[in-house]
């Protein structure tokens, strides 16, 4: 096997360069994903290295998966094996930018903040939240469709993208739509490559359609004493004219989290909703006013939240699961996307569900958008975790909606499928994943249905 290994490295040495090829053991542990790590490191440095990387991978049977940060590699089922580990880190340029036009292209291995950095000079960001923060990529949050709360007001990142450039298993460089928003010529292929996890080719650079900085913002906080109270609250907002640009609901506990710390309590009472308002001084103003009257009505309370802790508690929220590594021993977090109207309903079974296994449970959630967050603890150990897993899903089911695994130990995910079961376009997602990666070298066994 070492002659094998240095054998891979003298050759893909040839394409990308001998000091971008690395085994060195600590190197690849950085790139572990789900305990697996790969036997090299790779770090091209343009589109082209990206794509001839990829040709000599299928042509040798190597398994792939692409990262930068890391902020994504534990999400998805468990390789089924993994060889080659292709570190995009050093694609990172901006190589189109016409701010009149609110249009931009940029490389995968950029990370958000340091692309934010760039834009708020011109007072524009690509208004996304995702898990991983700033922290995280371009090319992982296009890979994983990534978004926080603020999907609410601008969608997610592939209502962003306008254009994309795209590296194959067989060597091609692939373009797609373009650098202007009015872009409708024929089939739009970025659209299948957000979200699919690194399992149909690798994004080398993508184009975006920005939006102007608020002008004003701020949070008012919400304080609902029961889940029904939350679910009035809710109704009352969404009918209401008013256009917040994320609403956040967190569960007494989770919202304690936010500040770094569990609660010790065995019962936590309340929820929390974050209503974020951005825009003119008049539409901030109309938020702080007709915001606490709509929670009155509902039967809770509102204030506004302290501005100077405002943007480091949004970041904390958004980017909860990653807090929780560091305070809870081998947290699950479960993630419902279901109807909006179902998501309280959602939260009270599922807390049922926690209680009769005697599981905690954290919940935060976009509750504006159907998608509700729980953390679980204990559950890696529970001998009563994956039935409460798979109980927890069957609720979510019952809803009409489903239920995913997007953080858990590897010896968890070993028993059971992160994304649920597939649905019935799983036929028409197999065949597309032929076309692109015939010979099943990119991200082997991570996506739905084992892909």
């Amino acid at each position: 096997m070492r002659l094998a290994v240095e054998s891979i490295r003298t050759e893909l040495a040839s394409v990308v360069g001998e000091l971008r090829v690395v085994s060195d053991a600590v190197v690849c542990a950085g790139a572990a994903a789900d305990g697996m790590l790969p036997s090299s490191v790779i770090y091209p440095a343009s589109a082209e290295q990206v794509a001839e990387t990829l040709k000599y991978a299928a042509e040798h049977d190597l398994a792939v998966i692409p990262f930068r940060n890391g902020t994504k590699l534990g999400a998805g089922n468990l390789p089924r094996r993994y060889d080659l580990a292709l570190s995009l880190k050093d694609l990172n340029q901006v190589w189109h930018y016409e701010p009149g036009d609110l249009t931009v292209s940029v490389e995968p291995g950029m990370k958000l903040g340091d692309f934010q950095h760039f834009l708020a000079r011109h007072r524009l960001w690509l208004p996304l939240d995702p898990a991983g923060g700033l922290r995280a990529s371009v090319g992982g949050i296009l890979a994983a469709n990534a978004s926080g709360p603020l999907r609410l007001r601008y969608g997610t990142a592939r209502d962003m993208v306008v254009g994309m450039k795209i590296a194959t298993t067989d060597g091609k460089l692939i373009r797609t739509g373009g650098r202007v928003v009015k872009n409708v010529a024929g089939y739009d292929l970025a659209k299948l490559l957000i979200g699919s996890y690194g399992t149909l080719g690798v994004i080398v650079e993508a184009s975006f359609k920005l939006f102007p900085v608020p002008a004003e913002r701020c949070t008012v906080v919400v304080s609902a004493p029961t889940l029904q109270v939350a679910r009035e609250f809710r109704r009352r907002l969404l009918a209401s004219p008013l256009t917040p640009m994320r609403v956040l609901m967190l569960e007494a506990a989770a919202e304690t989290l936010v500040s770094g710390n569990w609660p010790e309590e065995e019962r936590r009472e309340g929820f929390r909703i974050w209503v974020e308002a951005g825009g003119s001084a008049a539409l901030v103003e109309r938020h702080k006013r007709d915001l606490p009257q709509l929670a009155q009505a509902a039967g809770a309370s509102a204030e506004p939240m302290d501005a100077s802790q405002t943007e480091a508690n949004w970041a904390r929220a958004t980017d909860l699961g990653s807090w929780l590594t560091n305070l809870v021993p081998n947290p699950v977090i479960v993630q419902g996307r279901l109807p909006v109207a179902t998501g309280e309903t959602f939260v009270e079974r599922a807390f049922a569900e926690g209680e009769r296994d005697r599981v905690r449970i954290a919940c935060f959630g976009q509750m504006a958008a159907g998608v509700i967050s729980l953390c679980l603890t204990e559950v890696a150990r529970a001998p009563s975790g994956l039935p409460l897993i798979n109980r927890l899903r069957e609720v979510a089911q019952s809803l009409g909606g489903v239920l995913v695994v997007e953080r858990c130990p590897a010896e968890l995910k070993s028993s059971l499928d992160v994304w649920g079961p597939v649905g019935d376009d799983f036929e028409v997602v197999k065949k597309v994943k032929a076309v692109w990666d015939p010979k099943g070298v990119l991200a082997p066994g991570r996506f739905v249905g084992g892909l």
